[in-house]
């Protein structure tokens, strides 16, 4: 498929599918979504101590990147497994521009090391951050109460409603931890549905710039 890089609306890049026109991260701001989503409703509810985080969609790398920038200021020491079916290649990372809009020079060689590090294999990035790449489909995942925190961040239901599922869903519910926690983009009703149907209590909150609402998930058992 026909793939091209668009700036979003804050000025950060990303990914567009032309044929599924669908992207990456939202079209109204790669890294603003990123924050909003995955840092304020997911990472800020963890401070001082080890966790670790499963991603469902590595993708560009972004929120693993901002992640990494993110652990030392809440005193946090990260295990971080990203899962992707596709890898994004080379040249595309190479045209991405989180490093600047990011304000984040010093940290050059730590976004280039989660990219160019072997996948399969974890390897660590910093003192604080450690990551394990692994490339497989999301339904091929059974790890069981591995995770604190999951980032579910797969393309959308519109174009792969197969990954919104409760089969999916279930694999997530196992993952984590007791009182373990999934954040998404996501708000659609048959993916509250989905993940009530296995068991998780659901929230919604108010969603990043361009979207009303997004979902946030609690393994309570």
């Amino acid at each position: 498929m026909e793939r091209e890089i668009i700036i979003t609306g804050d000025g950060s890049k990303t990914i567009q599918i032309k044929e599924w026109n669908e992207q990456y991260h939202s079209k109204h701001g790669a890294i603003q979504e990123a924050y909003h989503v995955f840092i304020k409703n997911g990472l800020d509810l963890f401070q001082n101590r080890s966790i670790s985080i499963l991603e469902i969609g590595f993708g560009t790398g972004l929120n693993a990147f901002i992640t990494l920038l993110e652990a030392p200021k809440r005193r946090l020491k990260i295990d971080y497994v990203g899962i992707e079916a596709y890898p994004v290649i080379e040249d595309e990372i190479k045209e991405l521009n989180y490093i600047v809009e990011l304000d984040a020079l010093l940290h050059r060689s730590d976004f280039e090391k989660l990219h160019s590090c072997p996948w399969e294999k974890t390897s660590v990035i910093t003192p604080d951050f450690s990551i394990l790449k692994e490339q497989k489909d999301f339904r091929e995942i059974h790890n069981s109460e591995q995770f604190d925190l999951i980032y579910f961040d797969a393309f959308g239901a519109r174009v792969q409603p197969e990954l919104w599922t409760e089969q999916i869903f279930s694999k997530m519910f196992e993952a984590l931890k007791k009182n373990g926690i999934l954040v998404t983009y996501a708000a659609k009703g048959s993916v509250r549905r989905a993940m009530l149907e296995v068991g998780f209590e659901v929230e919604r909150l108010p969603g990043p710039p361009g979207k009303r609402e997004m979902l946030r998930a609690r393994k309570l058992n």
